[in-house]
C-alpha cells in the first residue's frame, strides 16, 4: 500500500509505502533537477507485518504528476511519460509499454493543480 496526501495551502506531498505499490512524483517542469522523486518503499505487510513507517514531505508545485503503479508493472515508470501529457494518456501509456503480462497491473496518475481560482 502506497499513499500520497496533498497540502494545497503549504505546497507540500506527503507519501509512504508498504510493500511493492512504486511510486513517482514526475516534475512538471522539464529545468527542474531531479527530473523525478521516488518513493521510499518499506519492506512488510498491510495488517500482517507492519514495520516502522516514516513519511516523507515534498514540495510540489501545478503541474507536478504523482504516479503510482502495482508490482504488474515493471519499473522505470519515469522512462515511459511526459510531464506534458494528460493523465489519463500517462496511464494508458505506462500500461501498454510496462505491463506484466504474467501479472495484473494498476497505475494511478494524478496531476497536482494547486489552488482553485
Amino acid at each position: 500500500m502506497s499513499l500520497a496526501s496533498f497540502n494545497v495551502r503549504e505546497g507540500t506531498m506527503t507519501w509512504l509505502g508498504v510493500g511493492n505499490v512504486e511510486g513517482i512524483l514526475l516534475r512538471g517542469d522539464p529545468a527542474v533537477s531531479p527530473r523525478y522523486e521516488s518513493l521510499l518503499l518499506r519492506g512488510g505487510v498491510v495488517g500482517g507485518q507492519l514495520p516502522a513507517l516514516y513519511a516523507s514531505i515534498l514540495p510540489v508545485v501545478p503541474g507536478d504528476t504523482l504516479i503510482f503503479a502495482t508490482d504488474g508493472i515493471r519499473s522505470k515508470l519515469a522512462d515511459h511519460v511526459a510531464s506534458s501529457d494528460v493523465p489519463q494518456r500517462t496511464a494508458d501509456t505506462i500500461l501498454a509499454r510496462s505491463a506484466k503480462v504474467t501479472d495484473d497491473a494498476l497505475v494511478l496518475v494524478a496531476r497536482y493543480c494547486g489552488k482553485a481560482g
